[in-house]
């Protein structure tokens, strides 16, 4: 019975040794806002099992208005977290160290959008307008980008009213706003779905007139990347979710599917989720998710250029992981 004993003994601590030897790592990944087609990648490659298959435990937590992924890293809540570059950096430099891995937008899909009605036709004619605008991290690029237009949108006698837009259309519907902020994935079509016209729109892109920041990217902080085996786990992170969103590009539909089978309201539509995964796919067409260090610039220049950031960032982006990812 002894002997009994001792091999069911060793049996178990084998068996213990060997499940906690192939056991998945963990990566907690923290969204910009709730589920839906912005993050389609990620949710497909938990789907399709890439992330399992890369011998990673994902989970997935989303975002909101009261949800700064900044503040979750930095609390220690999240392992990588999806953000702005504007509101990456600004936290970088108030001591939150970190660094962009990956960037899967390879384009920005911010943008005004105004009524036609209100006399815009030409940037020159949004003084005197009242705009709306995203804060909470997302008004960067507008002031950003009003200072390039030579537009003063803050301080004594602005140029512009700006008002704080709530993460919505309401403003623009309501006539409290002669432009809104918009992503060209998102609000656009929920004021094209509310029966607006397009040809009662003006539109101006960021990236159209030159004032485009980088957007959602991948980012974690400086301890993990000098931790040899997070480098190779997160590494495995990219690639998977890279996978993940070369999948949504080839099979938009499914991909849709899959990103309302994980919002919990079941408010999504389908219709407006299909317009989001095809405007989607054209941010993220053709990167492997490596930064392309000139985009990088624009964003800092821009940034520095309205004091926004105050000095050069150091070590705020790496390319090693995407190349890890790749091989």
């Amino acid at each position: 019975m002894k002997k009994l004993a001792m091999i069911s003994a060793l049996a178990l601590a084998v068996a213990a040794f060997t499940s906690s030897a192939f056991a998945a790592d963990p990566v907690r990944l923290q969204l910009k806002w709730s589920a839906d087609a912005q993050f389609a990648g990620y949710y497909v490659a938990a789907a399709k099992g890439f992330y399992k298959d890369a011998g990673l435990d994902v989970t997935i937590l989303p975002g909101g208005p009261n949800v700064a992924p900044e503040q979750v890293i930095a609390g220690g809540g999240a392992d990588v977290i999806v953000d702005w570059m504007a509101a990456a950096l600004v936290a970088r430099e108030k001591g939150v160290p970190l660094v962009n891995i990956a960037q899967p937008f390879a384009k920005g899909g911010l943008q005004l959008t105004c009524w036609k009605s209100s006399g815009v036709t030409t940037p020159a004619d949004l003084k005197g307008k009242t705009l709306g605008v995203w804060f909470y991290g997302n008004e960067y690029p507008f002031f950003a980008y009003m200072s390039k237009l030579g537009i003063k949108a803050t301080g004594d006698n602005p140029d512009v009213k700006v008002l704080q837009q709530a993460f919505n259309v309401d403003p623009l519907l309501q006539h409290q706003a002669d432009c809104i902020s918009t992503m060209s994935y998102n609000e656009y079509w929920q004021v094209l779905e509310s029966g607006v016209k397009p040809d009662d729109l003006v539109v101006f892109k960021y990236a159209d007139q030159g004032a485009a920041m980088l957007e959602d990217g991948l980012y974690t902080t400086e301890d993990k990347l000098k931790d040899a085996a997070w480098q190779d786990r997160l590494a495995r992170f990219v690639k998977a979710s890279m996978q993940g969103w070369d999948y949504a590009q080839k099979n938009p539909a499914e991909a849709v599917q899959i990103v309302e089978s994980n919002d919990p309201t079941g408010a999504i539509s389908d219709e407006h989720e299909t317009h989001m995964m095809d405007e989607i796919n054209k941010l993220t067409a053709g990167t492997n998710g490596a930064l392309d260090p000139a985009a990088y610039k624009t964003t800092v220049d821009m940034l520095l250029a309205q004091k926004i950031i105050t000095k050069e960032p150091e070590g705020a982006f790496t390319n090693d992981i995407t190349t890890a990812a790749s091989k």
